[in-house]
């Protein structure tokens, strides 16, 4: 595509961007709700529709050259993925659910499944593409020197002497020939026979009338057959049943459109680089050509406010400290006087701190008093807000997406480009930009001139010596003060005199980092599922399709893990829980969020960490390190694997010597450590959380995701992706349908085994011949135990009594409690009115 496609593209997006804008602004003014069905799906709304523009803005991101244009792109597009982020968020905290279903919504908008999925940013690869390649190669090196690289052996041949080789050649060479003898006898024994019976029988001459009938006959037939297997696929392609031949063929137009697109890619590099270059020479030009002229005007302008103050005060102002902004405060659009009565109200303020402390005593006195009868008033308030609704809490991306959607107005939205043909960066929105960075590293010169001049005036003509400003500096002094009483102590540095290449190099020697599969978000295959607030509204609680887990884990791992500006400010997700049976696809989950993002892989399971640094204060080391380089070499997931044992109720006596709980304590300490700028995330993965202790559990993991096994849609899916990647040919022998019937109660894991085993080198040769079928695969999903519907009850029954499964079940009763106290309340009202009015009555007649 042009570049006009994308220009345009990218306005359509910031014009939807900038009406949600002020749709949410609009939104903060109105009165909050009650209603939770209206608020969810003002919510709902505004969550797809910023997945729209996230979707339009990052292929925009992606495929536009201009390197100034790109940079205002990406500020948007920060702030669109930080909102998305926040309303998820608010969804979870209103529905107590991490699942949520948008079907009736997309009905409405008349919008697919598909517009809704959350892309993975292609440049949280592309942007550090070399940093990951060197680190392939030393993490490959480490491994290949301490030997845990696991390395296929190359096939041995072995040589035959030449006897050897004659032997097998005459044995080869005899069987042929005897095959040969074989079909000549063969031959000869039926045309013996054929004699013999024409013997008997007697010679009966051909009937060719009947010979051509019988050949007419079965050439109708075939030619016939032909014709209708071939109406039969036009209309089954018609209908929609069926994709087209085309279909499976790559497309001229695509495979051109895809080499484009990497044009484009390594244009958009060779622009950045120029860009880059252009920013540091023309910065220095300006300072050579404009810098002198800049410190003319600044010091004529100075010495005019000097002449000008002494005119009006009768006396040489102070001039403005470092602090204070220097001569930026003089030139801050104010007049003299402003300015004089604006240092002489700091130096009164300056005084008045210093005032004795008695006055504060006595009115922190009166202040507990009067808090104290504030109590019961606050208690009122909080009722009644909660009486009140729900409100939009305060955004953090708002004013980023604000701020980006002003900039492209003034700059971007009505410029004329048509001399940019090459789309190449503009050279006087550079200029602009640095103007002010010479203007301010010039000002900071001559503030330092301009203060020696006024000294010297001071003397010369006021006969002034220069005063030293005491009060300032102590209260500089008590500030800093006050600072370090707040600072929190620093956390020990065990390993100060170590780099971080050895900690490295030692944590890959003791497998505590381990090289992740490459596996893509996508190839988590799974169908969405379509009736999720029909049966919400029936109060059923769906179980969540394999879709809505590949979303959440988009939303609370790779985003924030891709991008530091998103997970400075978006909610902070420090630990992810992802439980389930066998073969749902958890460790490929956790391999995928590291390579969508490029992040290191740890793994704390207690089985890998099993013997590794022993006692107490190896094991503080080992943690340590981990986490110093996981900090360090950001983005890092550490991952727990069968995160159970770490919080066992009862540790079995097998496992006594694994000693599975040693992180139990020191986990929830060191999760508390993690800040907004460390982009470290520990994911568990459990088979068993039940025979977990529930509360520290939870304490660590509060985000916990239950994947379920496939549904009949995700199953259908499934079948048909895995036979293909295997190498296998859906034609129309093979029943899928019937495949995803007979397959309930089946994981991933067991479709993969049983794919596997039936697809061997050999059948895969004989797939021309003789196509796939759907009992070939039978036998080998029988010798796998399924899901139970027990297995999946307890999972279920264990969610439940998590912190967000109880709230989920305490909102239900609150709201069916609502539901029938509204019908009773209006029989009760309409009884106490019969009584008051019956009373009334008894009185009159007395």
């Amino acid at each position: 595509m042009s570049h006009i496609t994308y220009n345009k593209m990218w306005a359509e997006a910031q014009e939807a961007l900038n009406g949600l804008l002020q749709r949410e602004i609009e939104d903060k003014s109105l009165k909050p709700q009650k209603d939770r069905i209206t608020v969810f799906q003002t919510l709902a709304t505004f969550y797809i529709k910023y997945v729209q523009i996230f979707c339009n803005l990052e292929t925009v991101y992606d495929q536009i050259v201009h390197p100034q244009k790109r940079l205002v792109i990406r500020q948007v597009l920060e702030g669109v993925m930080g909102r998305i982020l926040e309303l998820k968020n608010e969804m979870v905290e209103l529905e107590n659910s991490e699942f949520h279903y948008f079907d009736d919504i997309l009905q409405d908008l008349k919008l697919c499944p598909e517009h809704i999925e959350i892309p993975i940013p292609r440049y949280f690869i592309k942007e550090k593409v070399k940093v990951l390649r060197e680190r392939e190669k030393i993490l490959a090196q480490i491994l290949m020197n301490s030997g845990l690289q696991d390395i296929k052996p190359k096939k041995y041949v072995k040589p035959f002497p030449l006897e050897e080789v004659i032997r097998v050649i005459q044995i080869s060479e005899r069987a042929r020939q005897g095959r040969l003898r074989a079909t000549f006898m063969k031959q000869i024994y039926l045309e013996e026979k054929r004699g013999r019976q024409a013997r008997l029988q007697g010679v009966k001459g051909p009937n060719l009338d009947a010979a051509a009938l019988r050949i007419q006959k079965v050439w109708r037939g075939f030619t016939q057959w032909k014709k209708t297997v071939k109406m039969r696929e036009e209309e089954m392609i018609f209908l929609g049943m069926n994709p087209p031949p085309h279909f499976q063929r790559i497309s001229a137009s695509v495979a051109r459109a895809q080499n484009v697109e990497t044009k484009r890619c390594e244009v958009q590099g060779r622009h950045e680089t120029e860009y880059e270059k252009a920013l540091v020479s023309i910065k220095t030009h300006l300072r050579e050509i404009e810098g002198p002229d800049i410190k003319e005007s600044l010091q004529d302008q100075i010495r005019q406010w000097f002449i000008e103050c002494r005119h009006i005060t009768g006396k040489f102002p102070d001039y403005p400290n470092e602090e204070e902004g220097g001569s930026t405060a003089i030139f801050s659009q104010k007049t003299p006087d402003q300015v004089a009565a604006e240092l002489a109200a700091k130096e009164e303020a300056a005084a008045v701190k210093k005032k004795p402390k008695e006055k504060g005593k006595k009115e922190k006195k009166k202040k507990k008093g009067k808090e104290k009868g504030k109590g019961k008033e606050k208690k009122g308030k909080m009722d009644t807000e909660e009486e009140e609704g729900w409100k939009m809490a305060p955004s953090n991306f708002l004013p980023i997406m604000e701020e980006g959607n002003n900039q492209y107005k003034d700059i971007w939205q009505n410029r004329d480009e048509r001399w940019n043909f090459l789309q190449e960066y503009d050279p006087e929105l550079i200029k602009e930009e640095k103007r002010k960075e010479v203007e301010e590293e010039i000002r900071v010169q001559v503030d330092e001139l301009m203060r020696q001049e006024l000294k010297n005036l001071k003397l010369a003509v006021d006969r002034e010596k220069d005063k030293k400003r005491k009060k300032s500096k102590k209260g500089g002094k008590k500030k800093k003060k006050k600072g370090k009483k707040k600072e929190k102590k620093k956390e020990k540095d065990l390993t100060p005199n170590r780099t971080i290449d050895s900690l490295y190099k030692e944590l890959v020697e003791g497998g505590l980092l381990i090289k992740p599969k490459t596996v893509k978000l996508s190839d988590y295959v799974g169908e969405y599922s379509y009736l999720g607030t029909t049966l919400r509204q029936v109060d059923i609680e769906p179980m969540p399709s394999l879709t809505d887990v590949r979303q959440l884990i988009a939303l609370y791992g790779i985003l924030p893990l891709g991008s530091q500006a998103v997970h400075e400010k978006a909610p902070l997700v420090k630990a992810l829980l992802l439980a389930g049976p066998t073969g749902v696809g958890k460790k490929m989950l956790v391999h995928a969020l590291c390579t969508e993002t490029g992040a290191n892989l740890f793994n704390l399971s207690a089985s890998n960490i099993a013997g590794k640094y022993p006692g107490k204060s190896g094991l503080q080391m080992m943690l340590h390190m981990v986490f110093k380089v996981a900090k360090q070499l950001q983005p890092s997931v550490i991952w727990i694997g069968d995160a159970e044992k770490t919080f066992y109720k009862k540790v079995p006596k097998s496992e006594k010597e694994m000693e599975p709980k040693r992180l139990k304590k020191n986990l929830p300490k060191i999760l508390k450590s993690l800040k907004a700028e460390d982009r470290v995330l520990v994911v568990g993965t459990t088979q068993r959380p039940f025979d977990a202790d529930l509360r520290p559990f939870c304490k660590v993991y509060k985000k916990i995701l239950l994947i379920p096994r496939p549904d009949y849609a995700s199953r259908f899916v499934l079948w048909k992706h895995i036979i293909l990647q295997n190498g296998g040919a859906v034609t129309k022998s093979l029943n899928i349908s019937c495949l995803a019937k007979v397959s309930d109660g089946f994981t991933q894991g067991h479709i993969v085994y049983a794919v596997q085993t039936v697809l061997s080198e050999r059948r895969l040769r004989q797939m021309t011949n003789k196509p796939l079928t759907a009992a070939e695969f039978l036998s080998s999903l029988a010798r796998q135990d399924p899901v139970y519907k027990e297995e999946e009850e307890t999972y279920k029954v264990w969610y439940a009594k998590t912190p967000l499964g109880k709230a989920r079940a305490r909102a239900l009763l609150e709201g069916e409690e609502v539901g029938k106290g509204k019908g009773k309340g209006k029989g009760k009202g309409k009884d106490k009115e019969e009584k008051k009015g019956g009373k009334k009555g008894k009185k009159k007649k007395k």
